[in-house]
């Protein structure tokens, strides 16, 4: 038989066989914590990481409309030196008394006309 001894010995062996398993399982749940909060962190990481690549992107497609803008600006203000260069050969023609088939009078092109250079220039 045993003595109290001994069986008392064996409970608290028992005792702290079950206590270092507990705390071995304190500490497998402690990592499985710390695991998803890496996990969770990586998440956040991607998360914020496509968050800036879609902010590139928006400042990407600002900056092609701001390009188209000035592309635009641009050819309108080409339009207006043609509209200004055409009115100044307008001008000019007008000093120079030449007027088209349909000149600026209006006159279709009929009436007391002669022929002068490349042009006609009403006559009187």
């Amino acid at each position: 038989m045993h003595s109290n001894l001994q069986i008392g010995e064996g409970r608290r062996c028992d005792k702290r066989g079950r206590e270092r398993e507990r705390e071995r399982e304190r500490e497998r749940e402690r990592e499985r914590e710390r695991e998803k909060e890496r996990v969770s962190e990586r998440e956040r990481e991607r998360e914020r990481e496509r968050e800036r690549e879609r902010e590139r992107e928006r400042e990407r497609e600002r900056e092609r409309e701001r390009e188209r803008e000035r592309e635009r600006e641009s050819e309108e203000r080409e339009r207006e030196r043609e509209r200004e260069r055409e009115r100044e050969r307008e001008r000019e023609r007008e000093r120079e008394g030449v007027v088209g088939a349909e000149g600026r009078d209006g006159a279709g092109g009929v009436g007391n006309v002669e022929r002068v250079g490349l042009g006609e220039r009403k006559a009187g």
